[in-house]
């Protein structure tokens, strides 16, 4: 049964109580937020891109999972709302001129100060290490501090000029009740794009259809000038085909009109007699040739 030889055990060795929760290291937390990429778990390196939750990821990441969805990971569950390249801002960074990275850490020796950021506020100077809430805006990609935006109370971006809402102002890593917000937000806005997609279909074809009408169906003043009007290829066709007919008709009863005309006319009789219409022309069956010349002037 054991305890031989001496051994005393104690309490602790004997009763197993409850396991004590492990606690996250606070710090580690918000070096792997804003360091890493939430995707592929690499150092953040630019192009870096944010989704509509607040999310950091690089760019080339997001590419690679958006091409590749065979190969889902776990840690493709973070990024299950990124449907297309559309859904991610590039961010537009301003570098902190304190940093100093890993140039002075050659033999492996140096403290790594966890407070240091590579990235600052352009604003107010603050790093974003995590000890401070950070936004960008969605419409231009400029990161900020929040304590800028409150302080410096504008609808243009303080960089760039561009205007935002206050619906383009989107939390980076924060916290619960912020994603929560974001992502209500974030489904707001694409079934706002849905819906806009869905009346703008059926105002092309209520248009293209107008136009065929309008193209078919000649309009009343067009009907009262008495303009032409543009037929359709097929009446085109129909013509064409009838207007050889109609001229050869039209020949055939114009000559003999001509012929009528010319033996009916009050012309001298020798103008008559050069057509062969005249009296004089004709001959008689003693005075035609046999059948065999085939021509009837051969006597």
């Amino acid at each position: 049964m054991g305890c031989d030889g001496g051994t005393i055990p104690k309490r602790h060795e004997l009763v197993k109580g409850p396991k004590k929760v492990e606690k996250v290291d606070k710090d580690a937390e918000l070096v792997a937020q804003w360091n890493y990429c939430t995707l592929s778990q690499e150092i953040l390196r630019r192009p870096i891109v944010a989704c509509e939750l607040g999310r950091l990821y690089n760019k080339d990441a997001v590419i690679e999972f958006l091409l590749d969805k065979s190969s889902e990971k776990a840690l493709g569950k973070a990024a299950s709302h990124i449907k297309s390249i559309k859904n991610v801002t590039e961010l537009r960074l301003s570098d902190n001129p304190a940093w100093e990275g890993d140039k002075g850490n050659t033999k492996g020796d140096k403290h790594d100060d966890l407070q240091r950021a590579r990235f600052i506020c352009p604003v107010v100077g603050l790093e974003m290490n995590g000890r401070h809430r950070f936004c960008f805006l969605r419409c231009c990609g400029c990161v900020f501090s929040e304590r800028a935006l409150k302080e410096i109370k504008a609808e243009v971006c303080h960089t760039c000029g561009a205007a935002f809402q206050e619906d383009d102002v989107i939390v980076l890593n924060g916290t619960k009740e912020d994603v929560e917000v974001l992502k209500s937000r974030m489904e707001e806005r694409r079934l706002r794009a849905k819906q806009g997609k869905k009346t703008k279909k059926p105002k092309a074809a209520e248009s293209v259809s107008k136009s065929e009408i309008s193209e078919e169906t000649p309009g009343p003043s067009k009907m009262k000038t008495g303009k032409p009007e543009e037929t359709s290829l097929d009446t085109r066709e129909k013509k064409t085909n009838s207007a050889p007919k109609s001229a050869a008709a039209h020949g055939i009863t114009s000559g003999k009109a001509a012929k009528r005309s010319i033996a009916d006319s009050e012309e001298s009789e020798a103008y008559k007699s050069l057509f062969t219409t005249h009296s004089s022309a004709k001959r008689s069956k003693e005075e035609s040739a046999h059948w065999v010349t085939h021509t009837s002037y051969c006597f």
